[in-house]
């Protein structure tokens, strides 16, 4: 499996991996869903390390800003579930994430919630991830958290990789990803950065919208079960590839695999790799 853009011209490959099955490169990118967030607390550094541990190609990750413009590693809006905000600041009236400094943030454990092993795991900044994936070398599929139309977070987050050549630089397109169910951000990120791809998240499309898709994207990433063989291959006309999110339970995966997806996004990379194996 290699993976290709829709122009003709692009690069196709992820976290640095072509799937050329001469070269014994893998034929299905395995992603862990905000690290191997099944054995450690998602979207830590230690879930990080724990997806290279577990097999994984790449991490999916999720980036939102903070009050003072920062990028920090974090799914929901706010801090609630997976930090201890409401003890150390219980009398705020927003535990928004965009409310509150990465000071303030730095302050915050994001990793009791999970187990007492990860006491004292903070929230990440997106420097601090890449760094880890950097050195574990791994991919980053990187969603952005963004409100509809925000051209000015758009191009900080480009000016932030676009500083370094290890994410974005020519001959490397692909290790990283960034994937956004905002598409309009996602195109000005496209333009921003040409080097890096880009995939889009939602609804399924037909051949009109497919088209469309292929002007500014790479992928498509649809949840699992909008995922049929017929899909993959309508996908794959257009000059697009696909990875599916979250196939975590071994009957999701096999299906994944035998519908033709060119990589499988799961909190069990593990499980993916033994699959992979088995099928290989």
């Amino acid at each position: 499996m290699r993976l290709e853009s829709g122009a003709a011209d692009r690069p196709r490959t992820a976290g640095g991996i072509s799937g050329d099955a001469e070269s014994g490169e893998p034929e299905v990118i395995v992603v862990a869903h905000r690290g191997a967030s099944a054995y450690a607390p998602e979207n830590t550094l230690a879930a990080l390390r724990e997806a290279h541990r577990r097999g994984a190609h790449m991490a999916e990750l999720d980036v939102r800003q903070t009050a003072d413009g920062e990028f920090v590693v974090m799914h929901d809006p706010t801090l609630r579930r997976t930090t201890n905000v409401a003890e150390v600041y219980p009398n705020r009236r927003s535990w928004r994430v965009a409310d509150f400094t990465l000071a303030e943030i730095r302050r915050l454990d994001a990793g009791s919630w999970f187990g007492p092993e990860f006491a004292g795991e903070q929230v990440p900044t997106f420097l601090e991830a890449l760094a880890v994936l950097e050195r574990a070398g791994l991919g980053a599929l990187v969603e952005l958290k963004v409100r509809r139309r925000d051209p000015a977070t758009a191009d900080r987050l480009a000016a932030l990789i676009g500083a370094d050549p290890y994410w974005h630089g020519h001959g490397e397109a692909g290790r990283l990803i960034l994937q956004s169910f905002e598409w309009t951000t996602l195109k000005r990120l496209a333009r921003r950065l040409p080097d890096v791809r880009t995939a889009v998240l939602g609804k399924t499309y037909g051949s009109f919208g497919l088209r469309r898709v292929a002007r500014y994207a790479h992928q498509v990433n649809p949840h699992h079960l909008r995922v049929s063989a017929p899909y993959v291959r309508h996908v794959h006309e257009h000059g697009l590839t696909m990875f599916s999110w979250t196939v975590n339970s071994h009957s999701a995966i096999r299906r994944a695999i035998r519908d033709g997806v060119d990589g499988i996004i799961s909190d069990y990379p593990d499980r993916v790799t033994g699959h992979l194996t088995v099928a290989a």
